[in-house]
C-alpha cells in the first residue's frame, strides 16, 4: 500500500487557503480582527458561529463544535477521507503528489499521475456529459433513449435534473467531439471515454441509455450504459466505465453526490439496484437512496457510507436499508448483504415489496407514495435473513425443525450485541415453534466453535482509518484517556482559557521566563494541561518567533493528543475578550500579565494549602516541621507579593 508523502501534504495545507476552500459553502463577513464569521455549514442555526482565521488557517463552530484546518474542512464538507481531501485540494492546486511504498500491498508507490491530470479526465466526462445529454434531448437517434426513459416513468425534466444521456451510435461521434475540445488521444483512452482499435481511437459507449457516475464531490467520472438495440455487438444489458486513474466502481455509489446530505442528517441510507431505482427513490422523496455500480455492494461502500452516516460505536445507531428483488437473485444479494452486517454499528434493514417490485416499477405503477411507503416497511435485516434461512424447511415435521435450528444457529450467533442475543432466540424460537432451551444450546455450541469462522465480529471503529494517507500524532505516545471538558464557570480555567488562546494566536506576547515559570502540571483543567505542554514541547512561544502563524499552530497542534485537538483549533480562532492595541494589533501586555498572575495566584493558593496540612500533620517541633514551616512562609511571602502586583 501507498501512503502520501508527508512533506506533500504539509505543502498542500500550506499553499491552500482555508478562507478560499470555505468561502466556496460559507458566506464570511468581517468578525473582528483577523476574523471571518459565517453560518455554520455542518448544523442549522440563525446566528452565526462558523469563525474562521486565515492567519493561523483554521476554522471552528462555538454552535456545534466542528473546527480543524483547511483538509479537515473538505473531508467533513464533502465526506472525503484524508488522503482524498489531499488529493483533491493538490488537483485544485496543480501539484503533483508523491506516494511512500508502506510494503502492505496496494497502490504501486511512485508519483500522482502528472500535475492537473485528474482534472483534465474529469473535465472531460463533464464535456462528454453534456454531450451524450444533449444527444438525448435534441438528435433523431435520441428518442429510442427517450422512449426508453418514457415507458420508465421518466420525462425530459426527469432526464436534465440526473443529466441523463444518449451515446450515438456512430463509430467515434463523441471522440471527434472531445478532439474538438483540444483533448488528446492520450487522454481519452486513460479516461476509458475512447478506446484504440486498429483503425484508431473509437468510442466506448455506443447506442446507449447514459447515466453519469458522479464521485462524492459530484465531480463526474465514469458512465453507466444501458443497451437499447438488439444488434448492439456487446450483450452485456449494462456496460459500465471501466477502472481509470479518477474510477473505480467500489469507491462510488450513483446518486452518493446528491444524497449524501440527506444520509448526513437523516443518519440513513437506502441502498437499490440500479440507476432508475434512484432517480424513483429521489424524485418520491427519499434523498437518501444511493446505488452501486456495476458491482456487488462490498466492503469499500460500508466504509464510504460509514464515514457519512457516522456510523461508529457509542453513537445512535444510523439506518441503512437495502431493496431487493422478490425473486431469488434479489434474495441472494440480500443474503450476501447480511454477510456484511457485522461491519456496521448501523441497523441493517431489508425492504421487499409484496409483489416483488422494485423502486422503479413501483414508481410507474403505483407512484411516489408507494416508493416511500416500501421504504417505510422495510424490516430488520436479521429477521428477513432469518425467515429466508427458515424458507426452504417444512417446520410442520420434527426432523426438519432441527435442521432448521442448526441453519440459523449461526445467525443468532452473529448477533453484535449479545445483550439482545436472548430475546433474538426467544422470537426465533417462537416463529420455529421450538423449545428456547434448545436454541440456546445450538447458539452456544456455535459461539463455543471459533474454527468455524462464526464468532461476531466487532464493528470497525472511526479510527480504523481507510486509506494510510492520513498522517497524524500526537508527540506523546499513546492517546489519553478522554479529558473532562473545562469549567468556564470556575475564574481559573477561564483565565487558562484566555492564556492558552494568547499562546495560540499572538505567542510572542507571552515573555519566555513566564512560559518557563508555568508547568502544564499546574494547570487546573486536564485539558488546558494538554495544551499548554503541547505549547512547551513545540518549542515554547519563543520558537514562534521563526515561523508564520500557520506553521506555529500546526506544531502546537502535532505535540497535542487526538482527543484535544480541537480544542486548539477552537482557541486558535476564538476572540480574546479584550480590546487589541489599535497599532501593534495584540493583547495589552498588562492583560496577558494579569492572565498569568491570576493562573499562577490559584497554584500558589493550591500549594499553601497542601503545604499547610502537611504542617499540621508533621510532629510538632521536629526537621520536617520546620522544613515545611519555612515552605509555607516563603510560598505565603510569594502569593503575598504578587497579589500586591496584580493590585
Amino acid at each position: 500500500m501507498a501512503r502520501i508523502n508527508a512533506e506533500d501534504i504539509q505543502a498542500v495545507k500550506e499553499r491552500a487557503s482555508v478562507e478560499d476552500v470555505v468561502r466556496e459553502h460559507v458566506t464570511l463577513r468581517g468578525g473582528g480582527v483577523g476574523t471571518l464569521k459565517g453560518l455554520c455549514p455542518f448544523h442549522d442555526e440563525k446566528t452565526p458561529s462558523f469563525t474562521v482565521r486565515p492567519a493561523v488557517g483554521y476554522y471552528h463552530c462555538f454552535g456545534c463544535g466542528e473546527g480543524g484546518d483547511v483538509l479537515d474542512f473538505v473531508q467533513k464538507i464533502d465526506h472525503l477521507t484524508f488522503a482524498e481531501s489531499v488529493e483533491r485540494l493538490a488537483d485544485r492546486l496543480g501539484m503533483t503528489l508523491r506516494y511512500e511504498d508502506t510494503g502492505q500491498g496496494g497502490r504501486d508507490a511512485g508519483p500522482q499521475a502528472p500535475a492537473g491530470q485528474r482534472t483534465r479526465l474529469m473535465e472531460a466526462h463533464r464535456v462528454a456529459e453534456e454531450f451524450y445529454h444533449q444527444a438525448l434531448l435534441e438528435s433523431p437517434e435520441g428518442r429510442a433513449a427517450r422512449i426508453f426513459l418514457h415507458d420508465k416513468g421518466f420525462t425530459g425534466e426527469h432526464a436534465g435534473q440526473f443529466m441523463v444521456g444518449y451515446a450515438p451510435q456512430g463509430g467515434q461521434v463523441l471522440t471527434d467531439h472531445l478532439r474538438s475540445k483540444k483533448f488528446t488521444d492520450e487522454e481519452l483512452v486513460l479516461s476509458g471515454l475512447s478506446a484504440k482499435g486498429s483503425r484508431g481511437l473509437y468510442d466506448r459507449f455506443r447506442g446507449r441509455v447514459m447515466w453519469p457516475i458522479r464521485s462524492i464531490a459530484g465531480d463526474t467520472v465514469g458512465f453507466g450504459a444501458r443497451r437499447l438495440y438488439d444488434d448492439d455487438r456487446i450483450a452485456a444489458k449494462y456496460l459500465n466505465t471501466s477502472e481509470t486513474p479518477i474510477y473505480k466502481k467500489t469507491g462510488v455509489l450513483y446518486g452518493l453526490d446528491l444524497a449524501k446530505k440527506a444520509i448526513s442528517t437523516e443518519r440513513r441510507a437506502v441502498v437499490v439496484e440500479g440507476y432508475t431505482d434512484v432517480m424513483a427513490a429521489h424524485l418520491s422523496g427519499v434523498g437518501t437512496a444511493v446505488a452501486t455500480c456495476g458491482t456487488a455492494f462490498g466492503t469499500d461502500h460500508i466504509s464510504i457510507l460509514r464515514r457519512i452516516l457516522r456510523d461508529e460505536a457509542g453513537r445512535a445507531p444510523a439506518r441503512v436499508i437495502f431493496t431487493f428483488d422478490g425473486d431469488a437473485a434479489g434474495q441472494k444479494a440480500a443474503m450476501k448483504a447480511f454477510e456484511q452486517d457485522q461491519r456496521w454499528a448501523a441497523q441493517s434493514f431489508v425492504a421487499v415489496a409484496e409483489g416483488g417490485q422494485d423502486p422503479n416499477d413501483l414508481w410507474i405503477k403505483e407512484g411516489e407514495e408507494a416508493v416511500r411507503a416500501l421504504v417505510d416497511s422495510a424490516q430488520p435485516m436479521f429477521e428477513f435473513a432469518v425467515r429466508t434461512t427458515l424458507a426452504p424447511y417444512d417446520l410442520s415435521l420434527a426432523q426438519e425443525r432441527v435442521q432448521a435450528v442448526r441453519a440459523v444457529a449461526p445467525i443468532l450467533a452473529g448477533i453484535k450485541d449479545s445483550s439482545d442475543r436472548p430475546e433474538y432466540v426467544r422470537d426465533v424460537a417462537g416463529w420455529m415453534g421450538v423449545d428456547p432451551q434448545s436454541l440456546t444450546v445450538e447458539v452456544n455450541r456455535v459461539m463455543q466453535a471459533p474454527a468455524q469462522g462464526l464468532r461476531p465480529r466487532q464493528p470497525q471503529d472511526q479510527g480504523e482509518r481507510a486509506h494510510s494517507g492520513e498522517l497524524r500524532h500526537t508527540g506523546q505516545g499513546a492517546e489519553p484517556q478522554q479529558l473532562p471538558v473545562p469549567d468556564l464557570t470556575d475564574p481559573v480555567q477561564l483565565a487558562e482559557r484566555s492564556l492558552l488562546q494568547v499562546a495560540l494566536q499572538y505567542p510572542l506576547a507571552i515573555y519566555a521566563d513566564d512560559m518557563d515559570a508555568l508547568a502544564a502540571e499546574q494547570l487546573r483543567a486536564p485539558m488546558h494541561r494538554a495544551v499548554w505542554h503541547a505549547v512547551r514541547a513545540a518549542g515554547g512561544v519563543w520558537a514562534a518567533d521563526t515561523m508564520s502563524a500557520t506553521a506555529w499552530n500546526r506544531a502546537v497542534l502535532a505535540q497535542t493528543p487526538p482527543p484535544v485537538q480541537p480544542l486548539v483549533h477552537e482557541l486558535a480562532v476564538a476572540p480574546l475578550p479584550v480590546r487589541l492595541d489599535p497599532v501593534e494589533g495584540t493583547p495589552p501586555q498588562a492583560y496577558v500579565d494579569s492572565l498569568f498572575q491570576r493562573v499562577r495566584l490559584a497554584v500558589l493558593e493550591h500549594q499553601i494549602t497542601q503545604t499547610l496540612g502537611e504542617v499540621q500533620r508533621a510532629p510538632e517541633g521536629s526537621p520536617d516541621s520546620r522544613r515545611l514551616g519555612e515552605r509555607l512562609m516563603a510560598l505565603q511571602r510569594e502569593h503575598a507579593a504578587l497579589k500586591d502586583r496584580t493590585i
